[in-house]
């Protein structure tokens, strides 16, 4: 069950198939010698950059690829965070979670001391902070699983896009979590569309409908900079706002059906509707964007952060010989089909695929496709926030950073954005507010 050397990072269907049958499959039990592990040691340590629910939950999905996979180091900028975290992988996985205090660290310094604890460094967190902490673990020489978005504007995709060509150079392995790719039920259904089971693809619509991410209220004792990194899926500055951190998913499952065609421009809508209040920050609560390419598709993505609202997380194909809804493995029209197999977890599918990578000295590179999916949802977004017409060409080359460099960035930092008297946040304007 190997992944692809690193001549050929983008893995293959059979063996994306074989990776995502391990993840459904009961995989404690795998042996401990698998070919070389990394420094010829029998044992692959884990280190957590972020201790919030994903960074948690793939700590929990690595550790399920073998028991040969040990936790050894975890850091958040806040102590309590940790505390959790460490207390439920705890009771995940007893025998592996092997975090002591002395490896706990907090602060903004603390990924520095995870990259030097583990081998195998799992990032997710501010989204900001992404592009740099990838970068300084590839620079160390270790492997990675970085969460989406890889970027919340063109300077941090591009710093993200570094990290994956150092990777290469370096035999290492760094794996996105955008998840769908390792999921059979995407990777039988879009080999369908690619064979012509729809015929030519003529347009999509992608939707990313749900409620607010966690909201937390301030604590008096809280600066303003404390205040927003405690709630910064709510700050742009931060997270880069929902087109970015939600409708990635969807772009890139999106890019994979046309081949990785990059879209020539968009234009897009977007603003609040119904979430005021300091809680909700600086974003907007819907959006919408629509993507054009040169090989004539187009594709009509939405996202919405509202509560009591329609939720809908699924992309539907259209073709001149059928219509294919991709969340539900179903294609309508000439060649009727549907997937029957069993839907298996991807986010385990993906930890597997890494563990794998590491065990056998054969590297996965997701730098195919993670970073173009991650510009092509700053595209969309600026062009909500501007309501211009933005270009691919434009947005690549641009040198927009959203606030202070990550580098610059820690609690000490005057925040880029502070609420008026009624405690909102301002936003952009479209049609006044310029990005580009």
């Amino acid at each position: 069950m190997n992944p692809p050397s690193q001549s050929s990072s983008e893995p293959t269907r059979r063996t994306i198939l074989k990776w995502a049958a391990a993840g459904a499959a009961t995989i404690s039990t795998m042996p401990l010698a698998r070919g070389a592990h990394v420094g010829g040691r029998q044992v692959i340590r884990i280190g957590m950059i972020g201790c919030g629910g994903r960074c948690s939950g793939a700590a929990a999905q690595s550790m399920s690829a073998g028991k040969d996979v040990q936790l050894v180091a975890m850091c958040d900028i806040f102590a309590d965070r940790i505390e959790v975290a460490r207390d439920a992988l705890r009771r995940e996985a007893p025998d592996q979670m092997l975090v002591d205090d002395d490896h706990c660290f907090t602060g903004f310094d603390g990924y520095k001391h995870v990259i030097e604890a583990a081998d195998v460094i799992l990032i997710a967190c501010a989204s900001k902070f992404h592009p740099m902490y990838a970068e300084a673990a590839i620079q160390a020489g270790k492997h990675v699983f970085v969460e989406k978005p890889h970027g919340i504007d063109p300077a941090g995709v591009r710093r993200m896009q570094a990290a994956c060509d150092l990777a290469k150079e370096k035999g290492l392995s760094l794996v996105s979590g955008l998840q769908s790719r390792y999921q059979d039920k995407y990777i039988e259904t879009i080999k369908r569309i690619h064979d012509g089971a729809i015929g030519e693809v003529i347009s999509m619509q992608s939707m990313f409908l749900r409620g607010p991410y966690r909201l937390e209220a301030r604590d008096p004792a809280m600066t303003e900079t404390e205040y927003q990194f405690r709630n910064w899926y709510h700050f742009r500055w931060l997270s880069g706002d929902d087109v970015t951190q939600s409708l990635v998913h969807n772009a890139d499952r999106m890019s994979w059906i046309l081949g990785e065609e990059k879209p020539e421009w968009c234009f897009g809508l977007g603003g609040r509707s119904s979430s005021f209040g300091e809680v909700f920050g600086d974003m907007f609560d819907h959006h919408a964007a629509v993507y054009e390419y040169s090989s004539g598709p187009r594709l009509y993505a939405m996202s919405r952060t509202q509560v009591g609202c329609y939720s809908n997380s699924g992309d539907i194909i259209m073709g001149s010989k059928g219509v294919c809804h991709l969340d539900r493995g179903r294609i309508e029209g000439a060649n009727p089909w549907r997937y029957r197999g069993e839907a298996q977890d991807p986010y385990t599918a993906e930890q597997v695929a890494l563990i794998e990578a590491v065990r056998n000295g054969e590297p996965i590179n997701s730098g195919y496709h993670m970073n173009q999916s991650t510009l092509m949802t700053v595209m969309g977004q600026i062009a909500c926030y501007t309501g211009k017409p933005v270009k691919w060409q434009d947005v690549a080359e641009s040198k927009l950073e959203f606030g202070p460099t990550p580098d610059e960035s820690n609690f000490k930092t005057a925040p880029p954005t502070l609420s008026d008297e009624s405690g909102n946040y301002p936003l952009p304007m479209p049609g006044i507010t310029q990005f580009l």
